[in-house]
């Protein structure tokens, strides 16, 4: 099942990006980092305000505006970054009378500036992930960063060597736990996740966030338009021996490819190197279980405890 990149021109050339020393290992965060977090921290305080005076739960009014109840959360509590047309829309919902709806263009702002919150070598990749329409990823060495829990992003930062601030950890988590809005926009992208079995397995952060994390992954891989593939470790035949990667198309451009190793990254434009990464996935999916098989197996995983 490959997914289509076609010989369509490239608007860039191949990057390449090294050095993660530098930038993780920054004990303070900048300050315009932590206006946009408090930024959003005050919005997530009047949507949680408006919320309670309209007499309406976390649930009941994710279910309102096509969110998750954690999502809602996530939201109010700053953690992810409230996207325009939601604010739009409980602007609405609320009766908020445009208190909501005139911070959106404020949002897409702050946005911007988060995504400094990522490491230097990451924000290429991120800046086209934003507007991405659809994207497909193979991971054999942890959770996608799209699939992780905050637990577990938390505990992945935490055992980074050289170790992190206690400021650049919350940073990284907030960073990533941000990027995670693609998922819940709309119209909804395309996404799908082929995930080594030995993945599934490695319990980071001890058991309860791993078990936490497990159930994140049955959630997402049980929304429409999310697909979860599992690639067992039986398998006699693996198209991925060469690593992980990202196949990712953003809104209005060619598809790209994604590597990062260690303390490099790369991003991809060649026609025919993401051609053939293309069809290497393409086998990847053919090789892995099936969705249902997939989910099947991460429960027996999680039922092992």
């Amino acid at each position: 099942m490959p997914v289509t990149s076609g010989g369509r021109d490239r608007i860039i050339g191949v990057v390449t990006m090294g050095g993660i020393r530098d930038e993780d290992s920054k004990a303070t965060m900048p300050e315009e980092e932590g206006e946009v977090s408090d930024f959003f921290r005050a919005i997530g305080k009047q949507i949680k305000l408006l919320r309670e005076r309209a007499g309406m739960t976390q649930k009941e009014l994710g279910e309102k505006v096509g969110y998750g109840e954690h999502l809602i959360g996530a939201v109010e509590r700053g953690k992810r970054t409230p996207q325009p047309e939601l604010l739009v829309a409980l602007d609405k919902l609320l009766n908020a009378g445009g208190l909501l709806a005139v911070a959106a263009d404020d949002v897409v702002k702050a946005r911007a500036k988060a995504r400094m919150r990522h490491p230097h070598w990451f924000r290429g990749y991120a800046a086209l992930e934003v507007d991405s329409i659809d994207t497909h990823d193979y991971s054999t060495l942890d959770i996608p960063g799209l699939l992780q829990t905050e637990e577990h992003a938390r505990a992945v930062y935490e055992m980074r060597q050289p170790a992190l601030s206690e400021e650049m950890i919350e940073m990284r988590v907030s960073a990533r736990m941000e990027r995670q809005a693609v998922l819940t926009r709309w119209p909804r992208g395309i996404f799908s996740w082929v995930i080594d079995e030995s993945v599934l397995r490695r319990p980071l952060g001890g058991w309860d966030v791993h078990a936490g994390q497990l159930r994140r992954i049955l959630e997402v891989g049980r929304t429409r338009g999310m697909v979860i593939q599992v690639l067992p470790l039986d398998r006699t035949e693996h198209a991925g021996m060469g690593g992980p990667f990202i196949l990712i198309t953003p809104k209005g451009r060619p598809q790209h490819a994604y590597i990062e190793v260690q303390t490099s990254s790369r991003l991809i434009t060649d026609p025919d190197e993401v051609r053939i990464m293309n069809a290497r996935y393409g086998t990847l999916r053919a090789q892995a279980l099936g969705p249902e098989e997939s989910l099947a197996l991460i429960e027996k995983i999680l039922g092992e405890r």
